[in-house]
């Protein structure tokens, strides 16, 4: 198994002394935008976020964020929902799939982040829509924080072998 996949935590407490830069943020979310999405729809913008003010109402606002007082750097995710032509409805997928790409690039670079669902929650939709002044219909789907871990968590993933049914030939 790939050691990023292995080694990729859910980091809550950061070093408040080891900003995150602008060069880290664009290799996120670089990497981000190499995620498969439905028809290449690629229906995500990003928000890079390093302004503490910022961090620390996002930390305020959304009750699973606390994090963002430590983290140097946050990425917000936002879905752009497709209309009309082409594929709808797989924005989930698609930022997610983005999501998970930010997360096992921050791991290849030394940095911890952690995943914070805004999407689908009405409420935290709303808070992170008015704080960022994002505009309908695009969608904040998650906050991301970012930094260097002050901290490391054990591994609470494994193969669960009962959650498995092979179709053989």
């Amino acid at each position: 198994m790939n050691d990023l996949i292995e080694n990729r935590r859910s980091i809550r407490k950061f070093k408040l002394d080891k900003p995150v830069t602008r060069e880290q943020l664009d290799r996120l979310l670089g990497a981000a935008m190499l995620a498969p999405s439905a028809c290449n729809s690629r229906p995500w913008e990003f928000i890079a976020i390093t302004k503490r003010e910022i961090l620390d109402e996002i930390a305020r606002i959304h009750p699973y964020a606390g994090m963002c007082v430590t983290a140097t750097a946050a990425i917000v995710v936002v879905a752009i929902p497709q209309t009309g032509e082409g594929p709808v409805g797989y924005f989930p997928q698609d930022c997610a799939a983005a999501t998970q790409n930010i997360l096992l690039e921050a791991v290849s670079m030394g940095l911890g982040t952690c995943w914070c669902g805004v999407y689908p929650r009405e409420a935290r939709i709303a808070s992170i829509r008015e704080l960022l002044k994002i505009p309908e219909p695009k969608i904040p789907f998650n906050v991301i924080a970012v930094g260097t871990p002050d901290q490391t968590p054990d591994r609470r993933g494994f193969f669960e072998g009962s959650k498995v049914n092979y179709v053989d030939a």
